[in-house]
């Protein structure tokens, strides 16, 4: 089945895979490849280099969202009947417009914007940008200006981590431990005065380590985000919900060498262990086989005529190695696209992108992607 009904079945598309598959690159495909269709699509990516702004007519990626003038597609021969936006992720500029939005108060605004622990974890705290990037999807997603939303995750070693890793960064700032520290830790200003003797003794020890003024600064930070969020879980565990929606398809982006399709053989079944069932298949970089050159053939002879009959054989030699070389290589791609269709848990629309001869980094190229959804 063609990928592209992928796009006019669904509202959200999110592209999961490892990095360096051309995960990114297939996003803005999509999203071109819709928005030339007639949809409103905004493209969210976290790639900020410039070569990808280039191809989409923007100088650069910005952390707010961005028109892709109309013009740029009419400069380049290719009619757009729709519209699309595009806007890079940011975890720190996300999370700030999370306490900006939720706040109660300038106030608490102002103490969770300051405190040094919130600092922390909206910068650097593993899985903190996974999960802004399901935050991003959250918002929009109610967004009626845009028919379609696709998502380009974060690059990982380890493409699980898309899913994983926001929940290892919820169970650190809402775990058992951190509410005992919240509620250890409502005391008086001068210490651990209203716990018990063996909590105080356990706090006061680890002070000694860590200085009571950032055990407070714990305690301020969980205390603020729970309140601020009704329970920080509950609203993680909601946004986990908007990716099991009926209108959200999970493409796997992948490319067919072993080590590749392995990885994406794991993705596609834990995705389903989460109750995800992926959609898509994008297998990039493919190598094309050449036919078996022959020393007889007509190509022999004018290389002969071109270089020289003393010239000649070795530059044909030469020939024969790299079309035998090339005919390995797509045999090794299509072993491996035969063991990944066969090992997803369900039947995929697929689409099989060759092995360019240079990077994409225009519309032409982004187009050249496209074509081959159908």
């Amino acid at each position: 089945m063609p990928l592209s009904q992928l796009l006019s079945d669904h509202r959200v598309i999110v592209c999961v895979g490892s990095g360096g598959v051309g995960k990114t690159t297939t996003s803005a495909a999509l999203a071109m490849r819709a928005a030339c269709e007639g949809r409103r699509v905004l493209c969210l990516t976290i790639d900020p280099a410039r070569r990808l702004a280039n191809s989409l007519g923007l100088e650069a990626l910005r952390t707010e969202e961005q028109v892709v003038d109309a013009s740029f597609f009419e400069q380049q021969g290719v009619r757009c009947e729709g519209h699309l936006s595009a806007m890079m992720l940011d975890m720190k500029t996300t999370f700030d417009g999370l306490v900006e939005r939720y706040s109660k108060s300038a106030a608490q605004r102002k103490r969770i914007l300051k405190n040094r622990i919130y600092q922390y974890v909206s910068t650097s705290l593993a899985g903190t940008q996974e999960y802004m990037a399901m935050e991003k999807l959250h918002a929009v997603r109610g967004d009626d200006r845009f028919d379609l939303i696709v998502l380009d995750t974060p690059p990982t070693t380890n493409a699980l981590d898309f899913l994983e890793a926001p929940q290892r960064l919820v169970g650190a700032i809402d775990s058992p431990v951190m509410r005992w520290f919240a509620e250890a830790l409502d005391g008086d200003a001068e210490g651990f005065g209203f716990v018990g003797k063996g909590t105080a003794f356990v706090l006061k020890g680890l002070a000694r380590f860590t200085g009571a003024d950032f055990l407070h600064l714990v305690r301020e930070f969980i205390s603020e985000l729970n309140a601020l969020f009704g329970g920080f879980r509950r609203r993680a565990e909601a946004v986990y919900e908007d990716l099991r929606g009926d209108d959200v398809a999970f493409i796997v982006v992948t490319s067919p060498t072993p080590a590749t399709v392995a990885e994406a053989i794991y993705l596609g079944d834990r995705l389903a262990d989460y109750g995800i069932s992926p959609k898509g298949l994008v297998v990039n970089r493919v190598h094309q086989g050449v036919a078996e050159l022959s020393p007889e053939s007509v190509l022999s002879r004018k290389v002969a005529e071109e270089v020289g009959e003393a010239r000649g054989p070795s530059l044909w030699e030469a020939l024969a190695s790299a079309a035998e070389d090339a005919r390995l290589w797509a045999a090794r791609d299509q072993e491996g696209i035969r063991r990944l269709c066969s090992r997803l848990r369900v039947p995929v629309h697929y689409a099989q992108v060759p092995a360019f001869d240079r990077d994409v980094h225009d519309l032409a190229g982004l187009r050249r992607v496209a074509v081959h959804f159908d």
